[in-house]
């Protein structure tokens, strides 16, 4: 039997397609753990690693501007080791670009949709503070999805989508099917740490919304889930498919 696989890879120099627009929480505190939070490292370095695979220019902005902070246990050189495996994250870290964009995002309010061709929500930890109820991100967020550009959000970041509305104030997932962070994967979470962790579970809040559609693969595997234009992740291993997904709707 022959198989055969044959993927683009953008290649050094080659004009770009397009530009993509990705937003992290700035930093934060949790008020359930007393941690300082953020976003987690893998879903902004798998994602950009797919994006500029693909040919693809990314402008990173945050909520409030300026410095950002990775989540502890998702920077690979935490003492925990937890996410000592993230090659990519480590890889990205040795870059001085990569640590500059890091040291200087513009806020989200300083940008315009139509200057992009898609919009990724980072996840972590900080957007269960700074994502929901933050109403220009749910703008923006919007004005991508109703111009009919991809429009992605992976992990917690999902948390914008409980109340997220479209211009007709319907909520944006009715008659969607979503994903995100699973209550299994929370509940882990808060096992490995011994105590609760985030202030509410998406998938929990999920289900109480009505006409939506949120359903979750087996805790930390890969799963992404594409419906029209709007793609969602389920944690930190999704993020890049997530991104795969923007490509291929971009790419069309």
């Amino acid at each position: 039997m022959i198989k055969e696989v044959n993927t683009y890879v953008h290649f050094h120099g080659a004009p770009t397609k397009g530009t993509i627009l990705m937003v992290a929480s700035s930093p934060s505190t949790s008020l359930q753990t007393g941690w300082p939070i953020g976003f987690w490292a893998a879903e902004l370095t798998h994602p950009l690693r797919v994006f500029q695979e693909a040919g693809y220019e990314v402008v990173l902005v945050s909520t409030e501007g300026g410095k950002l902070e990775m989540d502890g246990y998702s920077n690979p050189t935490d003492s925990s080791g937890y996410s000592a495996h993230d090659v990519i994250s480590l890889g990205y870290m040795q870059q001085d670009w990569f640590n500059s964009m890091l040291a200087n995002t513009k806020k989200l309010t300083e940008v315009e949709a139509s200057g992009f061709d898609a919009i990724f929500l980072v996840g972590g930890q900080g957007p269960m503070y700074t994502f929901r109820g933050n109403h220009d991100l749910a703008k923006l967020f919007v004005e991508f999805y109703e111009a009919g550009k991809p429009s992605a959000a992976v992990c917690h970041s999902t948390t914008l989508l409980l109340e997220a509305q479209k211009s007709d104030g319907e909520l944006l997932v009715k008659g969607k099917t979503w994903t995100g962070f699973a209550d299994a994967e929370e509940e882990f979470a808060d096992q490995a740490v011994g105590m609760k962790i985030q202030p509410y579970r998406i998938e929990s809040e999920a289900k109480k919304l009505s006409d939506t559609t949120f359903k979750v693969a087996p805790p930390f595997s890969s799963y992404a889930i594409q419906d029209g234009n709007l793609i969602t992740g389920q944690q930190q291993n999704s993020g890049a498919a997530v991104a795969e997904l923007v490509v291929s709707l971009l790419n069309r």
